[in-house]
């Protein structure tokens, strides 16, 4: 008897069908064939103990099995549940009341029975609802993250004895429900890190207030204990909340790198990814033998904050030029091409120098200005030419310590943010490859960043007198665009511009030369 069950494989951050054949046939032995990988090869023996402690078994017959596609190599172990349901009802060990065809089934068996988690539930359940499938069974831990998808029922079971009755018996699975806009609601209104518990540095503030409203890469530098991390860690409080698309394309993104097991449901919150110096290339972008997403594409819609960015080594670093560029990064290797999403905000921080101060006479420890160059020219000229705003960060004063009133909250500062985006996205309405100003290329900068005789003038005499370089001019203007939006004003004046002149402070002559 021929048997068809259907499971998925996840390539990148996309789905593909995978239909499993079982077909029984005289004779003895366990036949599995279709490119698996060895975690799938080792499944006859979790699902044999698993069916045996159920009452149920692997008959002594000839059984093949196909994993469809053939060609396409299959990896994991959650194809357990879909060969043991193959089997069962190939050998006639159960009835197929319920049709196999109408349902995506996945999950990984431990030796009792019971499902263990999987990656990828999202990407997966849009396909199924792409392919018309009817329903998606999956262990209880995934159902949450799959239910997002609307018009497709999703059953989490905890055991494959519950995934036997509902096909054999047709006893109903409970269904997965789950208020995508309760948690929205949630994440906005209760933000883990909080503007208002930051002490002083109102400039800094004004800096993170701008580089949120116009997606600009910022970097901060300062001595050790300014509060550099601090401000970084709640960038993400003031960025507008993400849409229902964006927070699908995060969700799928952390779904395939098993990072939603645990909370389960869509991810309201922006991502924050904070990675140690020591990382290496493939790490950050993505890749390896079996591909994963990087840090880069895991902070995709949110924030990737790299602390004391010199002590990165500078093919990490590196790497990062193409994908800040293109908002994606494409992994290529003799054997697959996959390309993953990569729009985020670059938030770096790096001590002044390697004793971590800068021309202070006090400071505990000092650098000769050869140690200091050699530690700045650790950040290439291409990478920091990606950089919007660069602002050096002094430190608290004591009565801003001790000051126990609270600063203005990060649900304040994010409707203006919010407010500045609105008037960009109706701005870039007909580009869809643009949507806030950190994305202009030359010829919009030309065309929505005019300036007045005066405005230009200014930013010429800023330029000869700070030894400003020629790449500071886009940035400039693209910054000074920001905070006109933040004010509503329809035009650049010589203010916006001299605010944005003051965040170019590693472009001056001093620091690198």
């Amino acid at each position: 008897m021929l048997t068809k069950v259907y499971g998925s494989a996840v390539f990148g951050v996309e789905a593909t069908t995978i239909t499993v054949e079982v077909n029984v046939d005289k004779g003895i032995g366990y036949h599995l064939v279709g490119l698996p990988d060895s975690a799938i090869k080792e499944s006859n023996y979790r699902i044999a103990a698993a069916l045996q402690n159920n009452g149920y078994k692997i008959p002594g017959k000839k059984l093949i099995l196909n994993m469809s596609p053939a060609d396409m190599r299959k990896e994991g172990s959650a194809y357990d549940v879909t060969l043991a349901m193959g089997i069962l009802v190939a050998t006639g060990q159960i009835q197929e009341n319920i049709k196999l065809a109408d349902y995506i089934i996945m999950g990984e068996l431990s030796l009792d029975g019971s499902l263990q988690p999987i990656r990828g539930a999202l990407p997966i359940a849009i396909k199924a609802k792409e392919e018309g499938f009817k329903g998606f069974i999956l262990p209880k831990q995934n159902a949450k993250e799959a239910a997002i998808v609307d018009d497709l029922q999703v059953f989490g079971v905890e055991n494959i004895k519950e995934v036997i009755d509902f096909i054999d018996k047709e006893e109903p699975l409970q269904q997965t429900l789950i208020d995508i806009e309760s948690e929205f609601k949630q994440h906005l209104d209760n933000p883990e890190f909080d503007f208002a518990d930051v002490k002083g540095q109102e400039s800094i503030k004004r800096c993170m207030e701008i580089a949120a409203a116009g997606g600009h890469n910022i970097i901060l530098i300062g001595p050790p204990g300014s509060g550099k991390t601090m401000l970084a860690k709640r960038l993400p409080s003031i960025l507008p909340p993400m849409t229902l698309s964006e927070a699908l394309e995060t969700t799928k993104i952390h779904s395939v790198a098993g990072r939603t097991m645990k909370k389960g449901g869509i991810m309201a919150a922006r991502p924050f990814r904070s990675p140690h110096h020591t990382i290496s290339d493939v790490a950050l972008v993505g890749g390896g033998a079996y591909p994963q997403p990087g840090e880069i594409s895991l902070s995709h819609n949110g924030v990737l904050f790299l602390d004391e960015l010199p002590e990165f080594k500078r093919s990490v670093l590196e790497v990062m030029r193409q994908p800040l560029e293109d908002r994606e990064v494409t992994i290529s290797r003799a054997k697959f091409t996959v390309t993953y999403p990569a729009s985020f905000m670059l938030v770096a921080s790096m001590n002044p120098s390697p004793g971590g101060y800068f021309n202070d006479p006090d400071a505990p420890v000092t650098s000769s200005p050869a140690e200091m160059q050699r530690y700045l020219s650790k950040i290439s000229g291409p990478l920091l030419d990606r950089i919007d705003i660069h602002i050096e960060v002094t430190p608290v004063p004591f009565e801003k310590l001790s000051d126990t009133r609270k600063g203005e909250p990060s649900t304040v500062i994010r409707q203006r943010v919010t407010q500045a985006r609105e008037i960009q996205a109706n701005r870039f309405s007909e580009d869809e490859n643009t949507h806030y100003n950190a994305q202009m290329s030359v010829k919009q900068i030309r065309k929505y960043c005019q300036l007045d005789e005066a405005s230009l003038q200014l930013l010429k005499n800023a330029m000869e007198r700070l030894n400003l370089s020629a790449r500071a001019y886009d940035r400039i203007l693209k910054v000074a665009r920001t905070i006109a939006d933040l004010e509503e004003a329809p035009n650049i004046t010589g203010n916006h511009i001299s605010e944005a002149i003051q965040y170019r402070s590693l472009d001056r002559d001093g620091w690198f030369g």
